[in-house]
């Protein structure tokens, strides 16, 4: 981080050694150390001492670091978007291959880890759809972008939108056809 690298500077510049900036803004010795080997950040209230005392602006102070910040929190959304979309996939893999064996050897309790499933799978799949919204991405053209760091161009974007209500659309279809191959599977195993 940038922060500990500025406040060396300023305090250097000021002439000032730990002990007196920190008794300035009323820390230990030990902390401002440690801020400037980043080891630690300072809060709101120290920031603002600290820009009073070396007479600079907030922004000077942690430039740098809102830069790295912003990327390690777009990196960390990523992540979770992916392990969460990871955990659904696998979910929903579970609710294809699952039902007839479960209720063919454990019946009712069959059902009932069936119904387990599928509720886990639907809160997974709402958690998916809310960062698919927040980060406005629906074709895989748009997930794929998104999960690399990168973002489309306007016009890609624009053609991206224009396919969505075609995906949405195959997507229902081939969720329903699905269905029915599963409960013609289910029907034609039981009897």
């Amino acid at each position: 981080m940038e922060l500990g690298k500025q406040i060396k500077k300023y305090r250097k510049e000021l002439s000032l050694s730990q002990d007196a900036l920190a008794e300035k803004i009323f820390v230990s010795r030990q902390t401002i150390s440690n801020w400037e080997n980043d080891k630690s950040y300072p809060d709101i209230n120290s920031l603002l001492l600290l820009s009073e005392v070396f007479n600079t602006s907030i922004d000077n102070l942690i430039k740098g670091d809102v830069e790295i910040m912003k990327k390690e929190i777009s990196q960390f959304e990523r992540e979770k978007f992916k392990k969460s979309s990871s955990i659904f996939g696998f979910l929903l893999f579970l609710q294809i291959i699952t039902p007839m064996p479960l209720i063919y050897f454990f019946g009712n309790l069959g059902i009932a880890i069936l119904i387990v499933i599928s509720v886990i799978s639907i809160c997974f799949s709402l958690s998916v759809e809310k960062q698919k919204k927040k980060y406005d991405i629906q074709t895989f053209k748009e997930i794929n972008a998104f999960m690399e760091g990168k973002s489309l161009d306007e016009i890609e974007k624009a053609r991206e939108e224009g396919k969505r209500i075609y995906q949405k659309v195959i997507l229902a279809i081939l969720s329903a056809s699905l269905t029915i191959a599963i409960a013609i599977g289910f029907i034609c195993f039981i009897r």
